[in-house]
């Protein structure tokens, strides 16, 4: 099931112009990977469109002091990052539509989508739309996301990509739309 900019549009209002720039790598994703259902893809276009700004924002916003939380500390190391402050919380800043974040999670992302490391040398593809796209799908199907979606289990699937229940207002929001503009009135 293929959506359209308008219902893009509809569903993210604020993505104005990047909803055409994101349009068939949306499609492309979300057919590869699964996201082929009504109930499916407005969850994935809900938790999508919180944690990119409704489309705006493919890196994570922060100063350098923000980001050295992923450069040392418990936080870097459980990332995989390198224990010294040595420049990784930057390098591995969260990128793409689902914020892949930390030297472990791309390698992970990276195997996924390209089947070698290149994502550890050059960790801007995730901020092209096609990779920012793409590793967000991988990230959905790697997390069992699509049978949560299957069974309305939005907050579970927050968690699972935020941790917690971070922004759950606005992304309850963007689900109702979603829900609204692609779902039949019996589901």
């Amino acid at each position: 099931m293929d959506i359209t900019p308008q219902q893009l549009i509809n569903i993210m209002p604020n993505a104005r112009a990047q909803a055409g720039v994101f349009i068939s790598a949306l499609n492309t994703a979300m057919s590869r990977y699964g996201i082929d259902t009504p109930k499916r893809i407005a969850a994935f276009l809900a938790q999508v469109g919180h944690e990119s700004g409704q489309l705006r924002y493919v890196r994570e916003l922060g100063s350098e002091q923000y980001l050295s939380k992923y450069d040392t500390g418990t936080l870097a190391v459980r990332l995989g990052n390198s224990p010294q402050a040595d420049g990784d919380g930057q390098k591995y800043r969260g990128r793409g539509l689902i914020q892949i974040t930390g030297h472990d999670n791309y390698l992970r992302c990276s195997q996924g989508l390209f089947g070698d490391e290149r994502l550890l040398a050059l960790p801007e593809l995730l901020e092209q739309p096609q990779w920012a796209t793409e590793s967000a799908a991988w990230f959905w199907e790697q997390n069992g996301l699509n049978e949560l979606a299957d069974r309305d289990q939005f907050n579970t699937i927050t968690r699972r990509i935020n941790g917690g229940l971070n922004g759950l207002e606005d992304r309850l929001q963007l689900w109702a739309r979603a829900r609204a503009v692609l779902c039949q009135p019996s589901t």
